[in-house]
């Protein structure tokens, strides 16, 4: 039982159940939006539906929504998220190259033998 007990108390674990939480929440929200999108689209050009399409006896009308679905909902997420993120990581890194280099262990020694050498030499 504690082996198990301590396999759910792992933060990985937390983690990605936090994850998978938000990342259903999120789902719905951009398939709400893209629905709102293909309704903009369908009073711009006519109904969006391909649902009728076919090529002979093949119906490919479901494949051809699917695309649309999916190409709508890759611009947002990259748009909406992708695009955001890499901008507020740009940032940081530029905060972080602005701020002057902390010195190394082996810098700030030689810095203290060398004062401590100073303080001998005076004494």
């Amino acid at each position: 039982m504690k082996g198990f007990r301590d396999f759910l108390m792992r933060g990985n674990l937390v983690d990605l159940a936090v994850a998978v939480i938000i990342g259903a929440a999120f789902g719905a929200v951009v398939s709400t939006f893209t629905q709102v999108v293909l309704d903009i689209v369908g009073l711009l050009g006519g109904n969006p539906d391909f649902s009728t399409v076919s090529i002979g006896p093949i119906v490919v009308g479901p494949f051809i929504n699917a695309v649309v679905s999916f190409v709508i909902v890759a611009t947002i997420v990259y748009f909406g998220v992708i695009r955001p993120v890499d901008a507020l990581q740009n940032l940081r890194r530029k905060d972080e190259e602005s701020q002057p280099a902390k010195p190394t262990s082996e810098e700030l020694l030689t810095e203290i033998r060398d004062l401590l050498r100073a303080q001998q030499r005076s004494s």
